[in-house]
């Protein structure tokens, strides 16, 4: 659970910037889980801007090649500091730090033909010229055949790892899927936690067509990876992680997680490379089925507003305890339903939306914090329609807590009550007996009932 700066400032986010986000999270977010904060793309280009990448950018380099800050826009990197200083004060406040980072080696470090630290090799021997991103022009790709290319990532994570940086989000590794890429700089990482004694999370980047096929390879060399490509403050990038969410859920385990990617919430686009400044677009009752998906599907929380500047009913909705609780307490994460709901069932043309229903068990959490609800479930009802969905006697009891459970005392909890981020209020509630117990209520357009169900 945290901040990244793309949503906000795409490029060009400032150490002032970065520091005034983690200032505010360990104030208003640090006890509801939200722990880390990420620097976005570009952090080493002076001529960084909004809305897009530079050509031939004058990257900004150290004697072996190795992208250092922007001093204009991170005076405190100033003579070789790097990030150590942010990183002292992010940690003094209870939090973690993160930069972004492209596969490869930058064009700059081959054309002049810098030397590979500790090595009698040079970018040039090193660089692929024929593997390169086909959307940011900042580095040549690696030769992972030659040894050099190792010695590489070696250095520059064990710079990384020198200025206390936690978290490490690496970008063009999975579309198309480069395993030897990922396995190296999974062995560069496991070589600076041993020589400095701290742990670093590795998050792959993007996310397009990524098959479930790889999901052993990546958990024994990653900590998150993304499973579509960049999301916005769109209904149609909501809908389409349905799907995605519901293939992954099942392989999602702890400590090694299916990424559904940033959430675009609160105040967003200032400098980004999507849209002008702005709130998020979502609806209120979108915002609800977001935050719900991601947490059924238990994927990682990284929230890309800019948090000093976003509305109260944003930062109530980002504390809401849920969040944490159902990521990090759940097992057997899945989607019961899914339909498509006509008007009329002989009438194609009545088509109105879908009907997707997520189940859940509550369960304990990894650090052996006690489940909020012991024995309990969890359920998520989404409408993807443009009109409110009544619920009729479609959505059975037992089909959430099971047929042994089914004429156990539920008490039904909104996971959303208190939560004043100006949604509809819930409308949901359990009606019968026996088998014949459902759970009723009106779901909103583009909106979710998300509920626990406590066996008390």
């Amino acid at each position: 659970m945290g901040w990244n700066s793309w949503d906000s400032y795409g490029t060009t986010v400032t150490e002032a910037e970065v520091l005034a986000n983690a200032r505010f999270m360990a104030e208003h977010l640090l006890d509801a889980g939200w722990d880390t904060l990420v620097i976005d793309i570009d952090w080493y280009d002076p001529t960084a801007r909004a809305h897009g990448y530079n050509e031939n950018a004058p990257l900004i380099l150290d004697e072996y090649g190795r992208q250092l800050p922007d001093p204009q826009r991170f005076p405190s990197s100033a003579n070789g500091r790097g990030f150590g200083p942010i990183a002292e004060q992010v940690h003094a406040l209870g939090l973690k730090l993160g930069v972004h980072m492209m596969r490869g080696i930058p064009r700059i470090a081959v054309e002049n033909n810098l030397p590979v630290l500790g090595t009698t090799y040079t970018a040039r021997d090193i660089a692929d010229l024929d593997h390169v991103c086909v959307w940011n022009p900042d580095n040549y790709g690696l030769n992972q055949n030659h040894p050099g290319a190792h010695a590489w990532y070696d250095a520059q994570i064990d710079q990384f790892a020198a200025w206390g940086l936690d978290f490490l989000k690496v970008d063009d590794m999975q579309t198309p899927f480069h395993a030897d890429e990922i396995a190296a700089y999974h062995r560069a990482i496991a070589k600076a936690e041993a020589k400095y004694g701290r742990e670093i999370t590795l998050s792959l980047s993007p996310g397009g067509w990524v098959s479930t096929g790889y999901v052993d390879f990546l958990r024994g060399n990653a900590e998150m990876w993304r499973i579509s490509d960049d999301l916005w403050d769109r209904w149609e990038d909501i809908y389409q992680q349905f799907a995605r969410l519901a293939r992954w859920a099942p392989f999602q385990t702890t400590g090694h997680w299916a990424d559904a990617d940033m959430l675009p919430l609160g105040h967003i686009g200032l400098r980004a490379e999507r849209g002008d400044d702005r709130d998020c677009r979502l609806t209120p009752d979108e915002r609800r089925s977001l935050l719900a998906l991601w947490c059924m599907g238990r994927s990682p929380l990284m929230v890309g507003g800019d948090l000093p500047t976003s509305t109260s009913q944003t930062i109530a909705a980002l504390a809401n305890p849920a969040l944490r609780e159902v990521t990090a307490g759940s097992r057997n994460n899945h989607e019961t339903v899914r339909e498509r709901i006509f008007a009329s069932w002989d009438d194609e043309n009545s088509y109105r939306g879908e009907l997707i229903v997520w189940a859940a068990d509550a369960t304990d959490w990894a650090d052996g914090t006690m489940s909020a609800h012991d024995g309990g479930h969890y359920a998520a009802l989404f409408w993807t329609g443009d009109d409110a969905y009544e619920l009729g006697r479609n959505i059975e009891l037992q089909s959430i807590v099971g047929l042994d459970e089914r004429d156990g005392r539920w008490t039904l909890i909104d996971l959303f009550a208190g939560i004043e981020d100006g949604a509809t209020p819930a409308d949901v509630r359990i009606e019968g007996e026996g088998a014949d117990r459902v759970i009723r209520g009106t779901i909103p357009p583009h909106g979710v009932l998300w509920i626990a169900l406590d066996p008390r």
